[in-house]
């Protein structure tokens, strides 16, 4: 996903200091919004405009006269490949206003412990009266609960197990997964700074860049989309069973997990997300019909200077295929390999017949290597 990352710094997200705010939800309402994930629209909106409003009055101004913009990244897995529906919210930290035709952008003091507190008390009651009004939560004088949705779907069972780390299907249904266990670490589990929890929800709004921490900020996005499973934590063992080793230890000594083949299957398939279920969003000034978002979004170094039609000065710059290839391969062609110097590039050659004369001339082969034959390939290494 490091295209990706680098679109959202190179193209979206301005200039400007962002902070991380991540929002964690109690187990049934992570089975909810698998099972409901048409939800996560109306859902996204209510906690953007808390954050927003938090925001604007921080800065001093009221609600019609600033406005704040954020890009919400929706992760769908936890450290053991488990459903985990949670809120990577990369929001400015701050807020744009109008001034005179110019958007100037007013930065904003970092939220208190307590405020964090009282922002996540009005998150969870925003969710609760979205949901009420949604008719799948039901509140009577004592208790509130989650209403039965008869809905059908294959994956829910699935979705269900994945979320409370047990088995769906087979022999050992409804049991947890196996684990091996080191050691229990000493225990450090005092909460970080500008981290409140609640009912089940957490609300951590600690990361935050600089304006200038643009690398640092590709880095987080780098982070957030990354795919579910590293290849490198699975592996085979002599039984045939699939072992994952966990990113880092749990409080109980966990390092990795057992599965059979059928139990990770189950795995995978919780969390494949919905056909056309878009896991970015786009809030504020920075959605995109936004009145202001052309104003404030970054403009690449790479733009043409010399349009060849009209068509093309509207038209996004796209990135040259020199950072493309650096970013994406770190194949760098902009410095020698020998001595490190600059090196210029003269020209893209595309066009077949040149490219044959070229090849041609330095005695190199003028077609492509013959496609390998297919190979099997063992995604996991036996141990």
């Amino acid at each position: 996903m490091a295209e990706t990352a680098a679109h959202l710094v190179d193209h979206i997200i301005p200039s400007v200091p962002v902070r991380q705010w991540v929002l964690s939800l109690p187990i049934p309402l992570r089975i909810l919004f698998a099972a409901q994930p048409q939800l996560l629209a109306p859902l996204l909106q209510a906690i953007h405009r808390v954050i927003a409003t938090f925001l604007i009055k921080q800065a001093g101004f009221k609600h019609h006269q600033a406005d704040t913009g954020a890009v919400t990244l929706i992760q769908r897995f936890g450290s053991a490949a488990n459903l985990n529906i949670h809120l990577h919210c990369l929001v400015l930290d701050g807020v744009y206003r109008n001034s005179e035709g110019v958007p100037v952008f007013h930065e904003v003091a970092a939220p208190t412990l307590e405020e964090l507190q009282a922002l996540l008390a009005k998150i969870i009651t925003r969710i609760m009266r979205l949901l009420t009004r949604q008719g799948f939560l039901i509140e009577e004088q004592d208790r509130t609960y989650l209403a039965e949705t008869a809905t059908g779907q294959v994956l829910t069972p699935l979705q269900a197990a994945s979320c409370t780390y047990r088995i769906a299907l087979g022999p050992r249904a409804g049991q947890k997964v196996l684990s091996l266990q080191s050691l229990p670490s000493p225990d450090k589990s005092s909460t970080p700074d500008l981290c409140a929890k609640l009912h089940g929800f957490t609300l951590h709004a600690a990361v935050r860049w600089g304006a200038d921490q643009r690398q640092q900020l590709e880095h987080l996005c780098r982070y957030i989309t990354r795919p579910a499973i590293a290849n490198e934590r699975l592996k085979r063992n002599r039984a045939g069973q699939v072992v994952l080793q966990l990113k880092s230890a749990y409080k109980d000594g966990t390092t990795h997990i057992v599965m059979e083949p059928l139990e990770f299957m189950q795995r995978l398939a919780a969390l494949v997300p919905r056909p056309r279920l878009h896991l970015i969003r786009f809030h504020g000034v920075l959605a995109p019909n936004a009145k202001l978002r052309r104003e404030i979004i970054p403009r690449p170094p790479e733009q043409a200077t010399e349009p060849s039609c009209d068509h093309a000065q509207s038209a996004p710059a796209r990135m040259s295929w020199a950072r493309l290839l650096k970013r994406v391969f770190d194949i760098d062609i902009e410095h020698c390999p020998n001595c490190g110097g600059s090196l210029k590039i003269i020209a893209a050659i595309e066009d077949p017949p040149v490219i044959v004369k070229i090849l041609t001339h330095l005695g190199l082969s003028t077609r492509a290597p013959p496609r390998a034959p297919t190979l099997r390939f063992d995604l996991f290494q036996t141990t």
